[in-house]
């Protein structure tokens, strides 16, 4: 059967989502709790594949397992498969997490059925980030770790400008880190930032993401908003579509994401298999 698990981490002591030999990784911190409990090889497939010192907090994976493996979970207690899943996994994995007693930096909140056709990666329907800046020492707070610090004040109404020319369909290569054979192209549906008390909030949302795009976006428009770059460079950069010693790539720590958007039961098979063409 498949099931599909929601969770959340703190990228700090991660060296991202995919395994890595001789690395901590979500992906191999999870998947060797799972295969110990469920006491058969688990494989995850995630919705979104974070870099190293990013954050998630609503992520979305799913795997397959054994029938008999999932009903035996409870043991004799009376819980739900699922909630006996969540409750193990968690205590598992705050075991390997580098903080103060109790403390875990990834959290299993939710495991369930869903139909075989669900897919976390190719279902989904978009990916919604957020980028915390606090911009000036009157801002900055060293209780939190998922901020950038700059010592300059930013216009987001410039920003704000430069983002609009970004948004639709486009070939997003000189935002992205290309790999062989795949496509740069990608919907942008929502760039833009916002001030929320000390803090400068950016919100980007696309139906997928390329390697290394959110955070090449958010160090675009920062350059934009300290001053640095006129507000039409962005809009040059995307024209050039090209990857070269222009690229501003904002620190992995400042970046999360917040939520995954699904179609409804029913629709997960046509839109993975949509999902899976080629854009070029």
């Amino acid at each position: 059967m498949r099931i599909r698990m929601d969770l959340s981490y703190n990228g700090m002591g991660f060296h991202g989502w995919a395994i890595q030999p001789g690395l901590r990784t979500v992906q191999g911190e999870l998947e060797a709790a799972l295969s110990m409990v469920l006491r058969e090889p688990i494989t995850l497939t995630v919705a979104g594949r974070t870099d190293a010192g990013v954050h998630a907090a609503e992520q979305v994976a799913h795997f397959d397992v054994n029938d008999d493996a999932w009903a035996a979970l409870p043991g004799r207690s009376s819980r739900e498969p699922g909630k006996s899943l969540v409750r193990k996994i968690n205590a598992i994995t705050a075991r390997g997490a580098d903080g103060p007693p109790g403390y875990t930096d990834v959290v299993v909140k939710a495991a369930y059925g869903v139909p075989d056709d669900f897919d976390a990666r190719f279902s989904a329907l978009w990916r919604s980030y957020s980028y915390r800046i606090a911009d000036g020492p009157e801002n900055w707070d060293p209780r939190r770790r998922d901020v950038l610090w700059g010592d300059w004040k930013l216009d987001l109404g410039a920003m704000n400008r430069a983002a609009e020319s970004l948004l639709g369909e486009h070939d997003f290569l000189s935002f992205c880190k290309p790999r062989a054979g795949a496509s740069t192209v990608r919907t942008l549906f929502e760039l833009g930032f916002r001030r929320e008390g000390a803090m400068v909030v950016g919100v980007a949302k696309a139906d997928a993401f390329c390697h290394s795009q959110v955070r090449t976006l958010m160090g675009t428009l920062i350059e934009v908003g300290r001053g640095a770059r006129g507000e039409n460079w962005p809009a040059h950069r995307l024209s050039e579509r090209v990857r070269n010693g222009e690229v501003v790539v904002a620190p992995a720590h400042g970046l999360t994401l917040d939520e995954v958007g699904y179609p409804g039961v029913g629709e997960y098979g046509a839109q993975a298999k949509a999902a899976r063409r080629f854009r070029g």
